[in-house]
């Protein structure tokens, strides 16, 4: 199976930290993080809950600042930037994909991924994006008509619609039984091997970085160590 891609980092995280503060309480969500990801990665980040996984996104993402440390993408400083160029930056670079679908309920599935299309430079035709997740044959469907996998193929359709650089995905599966899951995981598989895409999995389901490049275990708020997966397996090769 192909090896991790190697090279300049597409993301290079030094020393980051976030500290959530409410009255004198104070709780330490990371602590002095550092990671690169590569271009075209496929990573799975594994850890328990409150572990840091989904906070260090936020922040590579552009949703949630450091408090402390940098983030450099490419050759930017992100970690520096105003909040307009950080939503800038988002429209461009960072497609979202989380537990729970986000769709809005009034709109068909083609009308739901053309509301990101619509605001992209360069963008896929909804159709086009809806049949790389196999649901050409629902496009005119609204969310209630659609299963739960359905719906959360059309949340990745709507995602890859711009041709994000990047797909963050927090939890993908969470939401779904375990054969319904491994069909969105496979849609994750070939985008990141058919578009390039580099994608981060979150997830605290130790079977999915079976299908990683790499995988970076975090507990309390730390990577707690780092494996590269020789041989990596197809979606339908794994079982949870």
């Amino acid at each position: 199976m192909d090896a991790a891609p190697v090279g300049i980092p597409i993301f290079s995280v030094r020393g980051i930290s976030k500290v959530y503060r409410s009255g004198d309480v104070e709780v330490t969500a990371l602590r002095d993080v550092d990671l690169d990801i590569h271009a075209g990665e496929m990573v799975v980040l594994l850890g328990p809950s409150g572990s840091g996984k989904s906070t260090l996104l936020n922040i590579i993402g552009g949703l949630d600042r450091a408090s402390s440390g940098s983030v450099r993408f490419r050759d930017e400083m992100i970690s520096d930037y105003p909040e307009w160029k950080l939503t800038r930056y988002r429209r461009a670079h960072i497609g979202f994909v989380f537990q729970f679908y986000n769709l809005i309920p009034s709109l068909t599935a083609r009308e739901n991924v053309a509301l990101v299309a619509e605001i992209s430079k360069d963008p896929m035709r909804p159709e086009e994006a809806l049949e790389m997740v196999g649901l050409k044959h629902r496009l005119d469907h609204f969310p209630a008509q659609m299963s739960g996998g359905e719906q959360q193929r059309v949340a990745i359709a709507r995602a890859i619609a711009k041709k994000p650089d990047v797909l963050f995905c927090d939890e993908p599966t969470g939401a779904l039984d375990s054969k319904t899951g491994i069909l969105v995981l496979d849609v994750l598989y070939r985008i990141n091997a058919e578009l390039g895409a580099t994608v981060a999995i979150i997830t605290h389901n130790a079977d999915i970085r079976k299908i990683a490049h790499r995988v970076v275990y975090f507990r309390d708020g730390a990577i707690d160590g780092i494996d590269v997966n020789e041989t990596r397996l197809q979606p339908s090769e794994i079982q949870w």
